[in-house]
């Protein structure tokens, strides 16, 4: 088990070493003084100011599993989609072990600031188009001059009503969400896409509203309670937790080894599953899956896995869905949907 640990201890190492040499390369888009939540730094891969995370105090919670993992996101956060690929590969090879806890963080109350070089949505869609690119997951930000979003919190508020559903179809809903805004360029805040898109993966769309309009505000307002309780300031922050006390803080994108070796240091006897890395299991597992998410999961190389799903697509096994940063794939037949 040592010789296993100190492995994963050079790929976190390795792993830390590329993603520095790779910021180096690429251009700094923002002011580290900056402090509008939608200007993300991608070099840092994080959207907000999360300087305050590390002092927080979190109470001792017996979990139902192992490790418990509050995940503090927003439907809207760029890089909260940016690390997708690596949230999905850590619920595949480590989901008997972790929980995690969606809450929601607020990232954009309004528009009654001006920080930054951003003072209205405009100045969005370009910055939004730079980090697709950076991230490597496709995002249009051309929402921002076609349909601009007045706030993040409606669609915040529309996942609170949709986890009263359930878990699991709450987080199908945020993924559809997601990939409306990202990549269809609509404005997630007007009830007729949340609408859609609860009926598109089963929610009941009477009831999602009825709890929209009542009960999951105040889970809204709980969830900003506990950020702010936590010292949450940016997104996406993960706290990964056990049942003696001990924590470990991830925020931003980082690579996969940062995630592993966060549940390992609680749960080093954690058992990782060696799933079915070919694309009818991930497929039959995961609606839709970008290039970068089906490289990550099926360790095929990052142009190799774009030439595949090409060629799927070309023999109309997939659906193609293309933006000018990017597409996403899903099949083009009804199958099995997962979160």
């Amino acid at each position: 088990m040592v010789i296993g640990f100190n492995i994963y201890i050079f790929t976190l190492v390795t792993a830390i070493f590329i993603s520095c040499q790779g910021q180096k390369n690429n251009m700094v888009m923002t002011d580290k003084t900056n402090k509008n939540p939608l200007l993300c730094d991608p070099v840092e891969g994080v959207c907000g100011i999360p300087d305050s995370a590390g002092s927080a105090k979190i109470k001792v919670q017996k979990n139902a599993r192992p490790v418990k993992v509050i995940y503090f996101t927003d439907p809207i956060c760029s890089t909260c989609w940016g690390i997708e690929p690596q949230l999905r590969k850590l619920k595949l090879e480590y989901g008997s072990g972790i929980e995690i806890e969606y809450r929601m963080g607020g990232l954009l109350s309004d528009w009654s600031y001006n920080s930054g070089g951003i003072s209205k949505p405009s100045d969005v869609a370009h910055h939004w188009d730079e980090v697709s690119a950076h991230y490597d997951m496709p995002i249009d930000g051309d929402v921002w001059l076609d349909d601009p979003l007045p706030s993040s919190y409606p669609p915040s508020i529309a996942f609170k009503a949709a986890q009263l559903q359930g878990e699991d179809i709450a987080i199908l809903f945020l993924r559809e969400i997601r990939e409306m805004v990202f990549l269809q360029k609509k404005n997630i805040t007007k009830w007729e896409h949340l609408e859609a898109a609860a009926n598109k993966v089963g929610l009941n769309a009477a009831q999602l509203k009825m709890d929209f309009e009542g009960k999951a505000k105040v889970l809204f307002e709980e969830d900003l309670k506990l950020a702010r309780q936590y010292g949450v300031r940016g997104f996406p922050t993960m706290f990964f937790l056990d049942n003696q006390g001990s924590k470990e803080i991830l925020y931003g994108l980082k690579p996969y080894a940062f995630y592993e070796i966060a549940v390992l240091k609680l749960y080093p006897s954690a058992p990782k599953n060696e799933y079915n890395k070919n694309w009818e299991t991930l497929f039959a597992k995961y609606n839709s899956l970008t290039a970068k998410e089906f490289s990550e999961l099926s360790g095929m190389p990052r142009n190799e896995s774009e030439k595949h799903l090409n060629e799927l697509s070309d023999k109309n096994i997939l659906e193609k869905w293309t933006t000018k940063n990017g597409a996403i794939w899903k099949l083009s037949r009804a199958g099995n949907k997962g979160k």
